[in-house]
């Protein structure tokens, strides 16, 4: 066993540079080339690695210090004392390197991992930068979560992150909560049950910070590559391209703030990018009208894709949202160039994120984490249409869910809600002052109307209807009615007989007895039959329900009708008389008219419309006859019902009204 003297290498003519992050303390157990600190400078961040395996002793560096080149940072107390001096090479041999070779990226600090496979999950690489709030957190002390699942996520004020699980396993002693600000290496939770895991924490993005001795060699060159400048046209316009997004190539346009001749604002929103784990806001580099739009939802852009041509953006004169690149460097102080901000940058330092600025039509920006944002994509939501409920205004996956229920129970509201409508949802009449042309008097509308008008308009818009029509000869049928009237102690209708004949039918073909489900895949077939009639009624249209029609008789059925009918118009009905219906009956007999397209009582899938019986000459073989013609009319869900079995719902219905006795097989 041995010790090994750690110091800080070779950080170029730097000195005095503070330390803004210790990751071990006395006793913990590192791999060779995990990081033990980190260190930042005005230009640039840091990461000094372990030059071996071992335990940290005689920790004498904390967070605040300043450092130079040789100041002792700890011991590592190692078993394998042979491993220092391969180390020690390894970290002269990438002192010595030339600048043009480049250098692998330095994971993420890996996961300490405690006794009995527990892993210490702690906040991954996130650049340059510090006090990152905690927006969402999505797990508690218990919780059980798989490798990879988001357990909190953090947001500056134009993209968010999300901080994975690096192993499956039980959560235990959760340090942050809802507002907290963290940085790389603040301390999330333990990962209980996570045996034999020893990858590093994942990092949303590759970390742009080389090893130590790397960025010094690299610091020598002298001259750094020039800041991409834009084309500008007589100093008036400005090329607008895709900023630094780190090493990130081929990150999808997820959604497109502007269009061809919009007026923007200088840092207004031009569109929005989205890798697997962040979102990025691309900012207008000055204001100007929009020309020349080269991207579309759906493309992949990488760093320098050219976006647009901002016109009339006089004295711009700052890259297209790109920040500047680092002065040269003296030589009196060769710095190394900073890490380029990955895609989840643009934090201000200690200043609490806010939600996006309004796109250039007026719209905000739907402030939402990519994991909200690809659950309503996937819903095909539009995250325009839902107000957040979290911190600012942001967009919940609790939201999404909550929108999408809504949409279900009353989807005409809902969809009409993102346009300007009139009462009930009808998209607006214009205002026209009748008065200029004569006496007018306005009159309140009757609430049963209301009610029935605005579920009437919600199925009308969103039911595919078809109605299909047919006579159904009931010659015979009136004969019996009017024969039987004075025996059956009640006035026998033509209603009964229809209910009757659409229990057999609905009993013959379930699925007009049926309901689309609301994740529109399934459709729920019932077992009873309750059969609804339209009563017409001085203040609107009401719709009781005959409750097990196929269990009862004629006679019973017309006794049920008339009162139920005389309770709907002395304003009497219960609402449970008015729920549970399967399929519903227009009956317009009494009044005339032929056939008419009545709207499905959703969320039933038929109705029958029926119009006032005539008699008509119909052709018997040898000769036309004189035969009471009764006009059908039936309306149905094409998602559930298609023409051929419509067809054959409706012959059967003719051939039961045209002959009693098929009612009683």
């Amino acid at each position: 066993m041995s010790n090994i003297k750690v110091t800080v290498p070779d950080i170029g003519n730097y000195t005095d540079v503070p330390v803004i992050e210790v990751l071990v303390s006395n006793g913990d157990q590192v791999e060779a080339e995990a990081v033990l600190l980190v260190l930042e400078s005005d230009k640039s961040t840091l990461e000094v690695p372990a030059p071996a395996g071992g335990t940290v002793r005689n920790l004498t560096i904390k967070v605040g210090d300043k450092v130079s080149q040789g100041t002792p940072i700890c011991e590592l107390e190692s078993t394998a004392a042979e491993a220092a001096a391969p180390a020690a090479a390894a970290s002269a041999a990438e002192a010595a390197a030339p600048a043009a070779k480049p250098e692998p990226t330095p994971a993420a600090p890996a996961p300490v991992a405690a006794a009995g496979g527990d892993v210490e999950v702690t906040i991954p690489d996130i650049g340059d930068y510090t006090d990152v709030p905690v927006i969402e957190l999505l797990v508690s002390d218990g919780d059980t979560v798989e490798k990879d699942a988001t357990l909190l996520v953090l947001e500056s004020d134009k993209s968010t992150l999300e901080v994975p699980a690096p192993a499956a396993g039980t959560v235990k002693g959760l340090k942050l909560k809802v507002g907290d600000k963290v940085s790389q290496g603040t301390p999330v939770c333990v990962l209980s049950g996570a045996a034999g895991t020893a990858a590093p924490a994942a990092s949303p993005v590759p970390s742009e910070a080389p090893k130590a001795a790397a960025v010094a060699a690299a610091a020598s060159a002298s001259t750094p590559a020039p800041a991409p400048a834009p084309a500008a046209a007589g100093g008036a316009d400005v090329e607008v391209t895709i900023p630094d997004i780190g090493n990130y190539t081929d990150v999808p346009v997820i959604e497109l703030l502007v269009g061809e001749g919009d007026m923007v604002e200088k840092d207004a929103t031009l569109l929005v990018l989205e890798s697997d784990k962040s979102t990025l806001e691309v900012p207008a580099p000055a204001s100007g009208t929009v020309k020349g739009l080269k991207l579309k939802v759906g493309d992949k852009v990488s760093q320098g894709t050219a976006v647009c041509t901002l016109v009339g953006a006089g004295g711009a004169s700052a890259p297209a949202a790109a920040p500047a690149a680092s002065a040269a460097p003296s030589s009196a102080a060769v710095a190394p160039q900073p890490p380029a901000p990955n895609i989840t940058a643009a934090v201000t330092d200690g200043a609490p994120p806010k939600p996006p600025q309004p796109a250039a039509d007026g719209k905000q920006v739907p402030y939402a984490g990519p994991a909200t944002r690809k659950f309503a994509r996937e819903l095909g939501v539009d995250l325009f249409q839902i107000k957040g409920s979290g911190a600012r205004g942001r967009v919940l996956i609790e939201d999404v869910q909550a929108f999408v229920k809504q949409r279900l129970a009353q989807p005409a509201p809902a969809a009409a809600a993102a346009a300007p409508s009139g009462g009930m949802g009808i998209p607006p009449i214009p205002a026209v002052d009748f008065s200029q042309f004569g006496e007018i008097e306005t009159k309140a509308l009757a609430r049963i109307r209301k009610l029935s008008a605005a579920h009437l308009h919600r199925a009308w818009l969103n039911i595919p209807h078809v109605t299909q029509t047919d006579d159904a000869d009931i010659t015979e049928l009136e004969a019996f009615r009017k024969a039987a009237t004075e025996d059956a102690g009640v006035k026998l209708t033509l209603l009964p007989f229809i209910i009757k004949a659409v229990a057999v039918a609905l009993k013959a073909y379930p699925e007009f007895n049926s309901s689309l489900a609301p994740d529109g895949e399934n459709i729920i077939l019932k077992k009873y039959v309750h059969v609804g009639f339209a009563a017409d009624t001085p203040n609107g249209l009401v719709v009781p329900v005959v409750r097990n029609a196929d269990q009862k008789g004629i006679v019973e059925l017309a006794r049920e009708t008339a009162e139920l009918a005389k309770k709907a118009r002395d304003g009497k009905l219960k609402p449970d008389e008015m729920k549970g219906g399967c399929f519903s009956i227009s009956s317009l007999g009494g009044i005339g008219g032929s056939h008419f397209t009545p709207i499905v009582n959703a969320p039933e899938v038929g109705i029958l419309g029926v119009s006032k019986s005539q008699m008509k000459p119909v052709w018997d073989g040898k000769q036309f006859v004189p035969r009471l013609m009764c006009p059908l009319s039936l309306s149905y869900d094409h998602r559930v019902i298609d023409g051929a079995y419509a067809a054959r719902f409706i012959v059967l219905l003719g051939k039961l009204l045209s002959d009693l006795r098929r009612l009683t097989l």
